[in-house]
């Protein structure tokens, strides 16, 4: 079953999109101000997952804000005006929960993992962080200290710059291609009243999703997060309705060409990013496949050929990233620096045979039951069906069933991997390496 989750659902409404017979009850409510709240009861548990995720990220940033979302992400964890930041994490701590958040490039999510009795707990302080924050110029300097130094780690990781490396070839005329926490020159620029000023505007309840999983009441969710969200007097507006799912114009061209960064490391990384799909797109079932096939795991063909059969590379794997209106194919590969360019060259050739003669029936075969068992045991806790459920309403705007999905997934067809494949597949790439070479030419020869 597919369920369309459009803006205009009448406020204050309750709609059951899904029922248990459809593997799951997932209920939606909208409250004044466009808040959406949407559950799914998990009877067989005893934990309750919950995410405040705001439709906000880092692509959503103009240049001389580069970094704001990420910056809030850490900043509302600093305290509110009438909670401490010992008030926010040790009563969720003292009942065993867990509070964490992240920032994306379309949207943040502020998260918490807690029993099913202490769900109201988890609700009270989400809804107060995310209404009511502080955002104090002594806190925005020291968080600003914690952020440079998180930068500071993730540029002694090859594997992150890499990757974000890739992002910059590939999107280079998009914010898709800045990293999500912004630079240390573009964090150290930001001021407290930008960062504020960026508060206000977008977290907004029409621009929000609260998602709830587990063993869990829609009316009584809806209850408390009404009082929560209500008293912070976040709800005024009763006419305002949700947002629709983010629809943007596509993104102008695919980067190619190869970027360098020179560092003196004992492994060579490198990531070749092809064209993708975008989220929206019908075909993403049989990238799905397509991935799952190429890259996604142990008898797939790039692991077989690369690390198995010639012992080139430790790790070897490809992945699939999707957004509003772009998408990218990655291709990852970490191996000695001596063996860089040997492993360079098979990956194109394994990527250019897929390209012209498709799949074997057995790699179909594979790569479509792999997909279908990852859907599948990826959703048996809570926090997983509370992000599907999330994500389904912020970004999709249409919620299937888990036996839509699979139906989906079973109608796949070899000849529908082919034709993707010979689509996606035949286009230039994009290179990023990071290890310890000079020469840049090199690379930009290898996938000229």
């Amino acid at each position: 079953m597919r369920v369309r989750l459009t803006p205009d659902q009448r406020l204050g409404s309750t709609r059951t999109l899904l029922t248990p017979e459809e593997g799951g009850l997932v209920r939606r409510t909208v409250l004044p101000g466009g808040l959406r709240v949407i559950t799914e009861a998990m009877p067989g548990v005893r934990s309750a997952s919950i995410g405040v995720w705001v439709g906000v990220g880092s692509r959503d940033e103009p240049d001389g804000l580069a970094g704001s979302s990420h910056f809030l992400e850490h900043l509302l964890f600093k305290g509110t005006k009438t909670r401490s930041p010992m008030d926010i994490s040790a009563p969720l701590e003292a009942v065993g929960g867990e509070l964490n958040a992240f920032t994306g490039k379309e949207y943040t999510c502020y998260h918490a993992r807690v029993l099913d009795d202490d769900l109201p707990l988890a609700i009270d302080i989400l809804a107060d962080m995310v209404t009511s924050s502080v955002i104090s110029s002594a806190d925005v300097e020291a968080e600003r200290e914690v952020i440079l130094e998180e930068i500071s780690m993730n540029d002694d990781d090859p594997d992150d710059v890499v990757h974000n490396l890739i992002a910059g070839r590939v999107w280079s005329l998009s914010p898709l291609g800045r990293p999500v926490a912004g630079s240390a020159e573009s964090v150290r620029a930001l001021t407290r009243t930008q960062v504020a000023g960026y508060y206000r505007r977008r977290y907004v309840p029409d621009s929000m999703v609260v998602a709830v999983a587990g063993n869990v009441d829609h009316r009584a969710v809806v209850r408390r997060l009404r009082s929560a969200f209500g008293a912070a007097g976040f709800l005024p507006d009763p006419t305002v309705r949700p947002r629709p799912a983010r629809v943007t114009a596509p993104v102008a061209g695919h980067g190619t060409g190869a970027g360098l960064i020179s560092r003196p490391t004992e492994q060579a990384n490198l990531v070749l990013g092809l064209p993708g799909l975008r989220r929206s797109d019908g075909r993403r079932f049989t990238a799905g496949v397509l991935n799952a096939a190429l890259g996604g795991g142990m008898s797939s063909r790039l692991f077989q050929e690369v690390r198995e059969k010639r012992g080139l590379a430790y790790a070897v794997y490809s992945y699939s990233a999707h957004y509003a209106d772009s998408g990218m194919l990655g291709v990852y590969a970490g191996c000695a620096p001596a063996k860089v360019d040997e492993v360079l060259a098979l990956c194109r050739d394994e990527i250019a045979d897929v390209a012209e003669r498709g799949l074997s029936d057995e790699e179909f075969i594979r790569g479509r039951g792999q997909l279908r068992g990852n859907l599948v045991l990826g959703l048996e806790d809570s926090s997983a069906r509370m992000s599907r459920i999330a994500k389904a309403d912020l970004v999709h705007g249409e919620l299937l069933s888990m036996d839509e999905m699979l139906a989906r997934i079973d109608a796949v067809t070899l000849d529908d991997v082919r034709e993707l494949a010979a689509e996606l597949l035949v286009a230039r790439p994009a290179l990023a390496v990071v290890g310890p070479f000079d020469d840049a030419d090199r690379f930009d020869a290898a996938v000229a």
